[in-house]
């Protein structure tokens, strides 16, 4: 190696790590050499064929959700949950949704129940003089028509509440407090009912569910994509129904050390992605191909194949559209950790035409398929623009 190689070495290991860390492992002429006539089972890269084996640090797992947990909130920040009832329950497991329904139900038609049963005391229909087998004896008009016991006081307001009307207990005008009752109860009930169908229909429309049938690719891939190192990886719709608009956004998220020592674990770069001219909307009518080109302007600039196992970063990828059939916004996420970024490997086929039939087809099982590239180099893109 002459003097001015030695100089270009320096000067990659010098930005790398300034954006990166301290690395002592920039790949050499014989790493060169030898990486490319390594067989597929001895290729660095296979040891990361299986990152789920082992749990890694991250803040996104595969299917989108946030490994992050929320707590110590004082009692002022917990009342903001009940202020806004309607998305807490929205966001809430359906078998909550279920419980917290059935109680407020039950609860309800035994508070009114008691307070029917009260009317009907004070107004003395639940004498023995005054029940409703000896009413019409002894000429004894009641608030409401056949009341026996807490129990019929219980079934009247069922009744009531949700607009049953078996047409035996009714209330009469001879209490005017009946009379406001039944008005207040019937508001209540209706009120109750508009509030649970709403937050039915919410959570039955949820467009989470939907996201579930928009798939990304296991890995993540880097390899030579029009002479430039390519950052690769695949998404995918299984339904027929088209997602209007999509568009894809993918940041990298790692750990900073200021230079005054404070660690930032948010710190985000947004990369530039999408299709064939690297723009954020992309075509889901069958699987494509997402890639970002990694140019000087790429956070991924000075990763090579020796450090990609030990940098310490996270891609986060989020697809957003519009559901066609519904004209609701949809939003899939997940995220590859530097495991699950296979170096030299491009993904197989998916899409083919078939003649027979006059159509293109895609073929899911090979989605997640990737298979390696002969002869990738496994120097980062900053050091082949500098030697090559």
């Amino acid at each position: 190696m002459n003097i001015f190689e030695k100089r270009r070495e320096s000067e990659a290991h010098s930005i790398l790590s300034s954006r990166w860390g301290d690395f002592n492992n920039l790949p050499s002429r014989s790493s060169t050499a030898s990486f490319g006539n390594k067989s597929s089972s001895e290729n660095p890269s296979n040891v990361t064929c299986n990152p789920f084996k082992y749990k890694r640090r991250r803040v996104m797992d595969k299917s989108g959700q946030l490994n992050v947990i929320r707590k110590n909130f004082s009692r002022k920040h917990h009342r903001k949950f009940l202020q806004d009832i309607f998305y807490t329950m929205v966001d809430s497991k359906w078998r909550w949704t279920f419980i917290i329904f059935t109680i407020w139900y039950i609860l309800s038609w035994l508070l009114f129940a008691f307070i029917w049963m009260m009317i009907s005391t004070i107004h003395g229909d639940l004498d023995e003089d005054h029940l409703p087998i000896v009413q019409v004896q002894n000429n004894w008009k009641p608030c409401i028509h056949e009341i026996h016991t807490f129990t019929s006081c219980f079934m009247f307001s069922v009744e009531m509440q949700t607009l049953i009307y078996y047409g035996v207990r009714a209330t009469t005008e001879e209490c005017p407090e009946a009379i406001i009752m039944t008005c207040i109860q019937l508001m209540f009930g209706v009120v109750s009912q508009v509030f649970m169908v709403s937050i039915f229909f919410t959570k039955m429309s949820h467009s989470k569910k939907r996201a579930q049938t928009l798939l990304f690719s296991k890995y993540a891939v880097i390899c030579s994509h029009n002479n430039c190192h390519s950052l690769l990886f695949r998404v995918g719709d299984m339904r027929t129904s088209h997602i209007l608009s999509p568009i894809i956004r993918v940041r990298l998220l790692r750990t900073r050390t200021t230079h005054e020592g404070e660690q930032l674990y948010q710190s985000f770069n947004e990369l530039k992605v999408g299709t064939a001219k690297h723009s954020g909307d992309i075509f889901l009518n069958w699987p494509m191909t997402v890639i970002h080109k990694i140019d000087d302007d790429s956070p991924l600039y000075t990763v090579h194949a020796n450090n990609l196992s030990k940098l310490s970063f996270e891609l986060i990828v989020t697809l957003e559209g519009v559901i066609e059939s519904t004209g609701q916004k949809v939003q899939a996420k997940t995220s590859y950790i530097n495991t699950e970024i296979l170096w030299g490997y491009e993904f197989q086929p998916i899409t083919t035409f078939n003649k027979d039939i006059y159509q293109f087809e895609s073929d899911f099982s090979n989605f997640h398929k990737t298979v390696q590239v002969e002869g990738m180099t496994p120097y980062s893109a900053f050091e082949c623009d500098l030697r090559f």
